[in-house]
């Protein structure tokens, strides 16, 4: 087998760097799934089931799903010619 040495003079495995860096690639690509377009911050997936003629514009040219989250909107890409980024149905509680 063939060993690096360390910065102590100590054997170290090849594949110590290789392990590193698929670990940081592995969270990098966690952290950026976490955004996907069907998740809304702060909203409930019934909140942003607006039918497309009821859209509501809350975005701007090219805004990115999380750019129009940030803002409390709902973002779905799915429908052309209609607002990607729309405004949420506002959740009613019935009391009695």
């Amino acid at each position: 087998t063939q060993h690096v040495l360390g910065a102590l003079g100590s054997p170290e495995p090849a594949v110590t760097m290789e392990a590193r860096t698929f670990w940081l690639l592995a969270v990098v690509l966690a952290l950026g799934s976490s955004s996907s377009a069907g998740q809304y911050v702060g909203l409930s997936a019934s909140q942003c089931t607006v039918p497309a003629k009821d859209r509501v514009d809350c975005g701007y040219p090219q805004v990115t799903a999380e750019q129009c989250n940030n803002r409390g909107c709902c973002f779905d890409s799915s429908i052309p010619g209609v607002p990607w980024c729309f405004k949420p149905l506002q959740e009613t509680e019935c009391t009695f």
